[in-house]
């Protein structure tokens, strides 16, 4: 048996929460991981954000530990705060509006199994859903971004900006103390 903990990094995510949280109460882990904790960032919202997190927490039964600071820095940030806090063998990030659904951590449990130090969620690999795009702008630059990043970092990664993505503990204490991106290209650091 595994344990795995969730970062959900959040900025002003108030009107998402209800479908953070509707999530979270639905989740089956599959068969041989076990759910540590959910850890929530607030990355120095300016509006309910915090408080609803808080209120959520104080009913639920689910293991919730709450990160929160005044100031906004950027989603790397708050996703190496998470890290540093989870104690888990891996640890799973994901967005607060479950752009990725939590039934897909599915395909990620034959590479828990198998002790892979990494695993990536990606839109890009043929066989996945897009059900609300991005507006093209936004698909052409991410197009742009993961052609350059592969051609300068080469690593095969087919999507640096999924923002589903697992770390054992092994992996985070070897890549998150050296990140130093806390905005935009955090993932692409981190990769």
């Amino acid at each position: 048996m595994k344990s795995i903990s969730f970062i959900i990094p959040c900025y002003n995510e108030e009107k998402r929460l209800a479908k953070t949280f509707k999530a979270l109460e639905g989740v089956v882990l599959p068969r041989g991981l076990m759910l540590e904790q959910i850890i929530f960032v607030d990355d120095g919202s300016c509006d309910k954000t915090f408080e609803k997190i808080n209120n959520y927490a104080q009913n639920m039964t689910l293991p919730i530990v709450v990160i929160s600071y005044k100031n906004n820095r950027g989603k790397g940030y708050a996703i190496r705060q998470g890290m540093f806090e989870s104690e888990s063998d891996y640890t799973l990030f994901f967005d607060a509006d479950i752009s990725t659904p939590l039934a897909e951590i599915k395909k990620f449990a034959p590479h828990v199994q198998n002790n892979v130090p990494v695993i990536i969620g990606t839109r890009k690999n043929g066989k996945s859903t897009v059900i609300k795009h991005q507006p093209i702008y936004r698909e052409l630059l991410g197009k742009i971004f993961t052609q350059i990043t592969r051609i300068f970092l080469q690593v095969n990664v087919s999507d640096f900006t999924c923002g589903f993505k697992a770390f054992s503990k092994n992996a985070i204490d070897d890549i998150f103390p050296k990140t130093k991106i806390n905005g935009w290209g955090y993932d692409a650091e981190i990769l």
